[in-house]
């Protein structure tokens, strides 16, 4: 029987510092901010905009939420966007996708100050994940390395199989895992022989999107697994990328819920601090925000 990568003492721990932070700025008199912009008509997005407004309270962070009809042209959303991006009492901003398919989310979230893009989408912070140069780097790829080494798991001269390379988890986290100096194997919906790839892993990171794609007695003794997936059962459970039973084979997995989606909003916030830091130091410098 394995052991649990739980998240919450990490969480926790990253949560009271980003606390601490925004009270030291609001002492010099900065409020930290953050604004999201959520389409009316998706649940799930709704949902979380408002367990990230309850979080922002807790750790002394104002919060702005603007909600648009599904049925707002994709320059209305832009221009609210460039608002906030102009808008110096705004240090964060947050786009909750998906957005309605006549909407590019590629074209509203360029459109983000990428020292204000705490979500890590814009096209120059995708860059610098993989140059390794600074920026605001996305939270989920980031909270699987936070949540390995916060129990004692190494990355360097380690097997990782990544499952998954998505552009919002799986494509960032890819780098991410290289300049840990890991040996990192790719697998998507092309990889003929998935279990063969896992047979070798020392490490595995499934962000696939599919539930329960990975089960127990397709795993070796004694591999860690993280699970970063998030999947909706049909009767409305949530559900990783990893079957419950990897327990009984791994040597520890993280769970779902409570593994790198705890992590991941903790995070998120602290790339808005990480975030009105790099803006100060813009502004000493005499530059402008786009």
């Amino acid at each position: 029987m394995g052991k649990w990568l739980h998240a919450k003492p990490e969480a926790d721990r990253i949560r009271a510092e980003v606390a601490a932070e925004a009270g030291q700025w609001r002492r010099a008199g900065i409020a930290p901010k953050v604004a999201v912009l959520v389409v009316d008509g998706d649940p799930a997005s709704a949902y979380y905009a408002e367990a990230k407004r309850k979080i922002a309270a807790k750790l002394g962070i104002d919060y702005e939420l603007r909600t648009m009809p599904k049925e707002a042209a994709q320059e209305e959303m832009i221009a609210v966007i460039s608002d906030w991006s102009r808008d110096d009492s705004v240090h964060g901003i947050m786009v909750e996708l998906p957005l309605p398919a006549h909407v590019s989310s590629a074209a509203v979230t360029a459109a983000i100050d990428p020292l204000k893009d705490v979500d890590g989408l814009t096209p120059a912070n995708r860059l610098a994940v993989m140059t390794g140069d600074p920026g605001l780097y996305p939270a989920t790829p980031e909270a699987c390395i936070r949540l390995l080494h916060a129990y004692g798991y190494e990355l360097a001269g380690k097997n990782v199989t990544l499952i998954g390379r998505g552009a919002t988890v799986g494509l960032p986290l890819f780098h991410m895992l290289q300049r840990e100096q890991a040996t990192v194997t790719v697998c998507h919906s092309r990889t003929a022989d998935l279990r063969l790839h896992l047979d070798h892993a020392d490490i595995v990171v499934a962000a696939a999107g599919r539930p329960h794609l990975i089960a127990g007695n397709m795993l070796r003794a004694g591999t860690v697994v993280v699970d970063a997936g998030i999947n909706e059962l049909a009767d409305g459970t949530i559900a990783g990328d990893v079957a419950p039973d990897a327990i009984h084979t791994a040597e520890a997995v993280s769970p779902v819920p409570g593994g790198v989606g705890t992590l991941t909003t903790a995070l998120l916030f602290a790339n808005a601090m990480k975030a009105i830091r790099l803006q100060r130091k813009r502004r000493a410098k005499g530059g402008i925000s786009r």
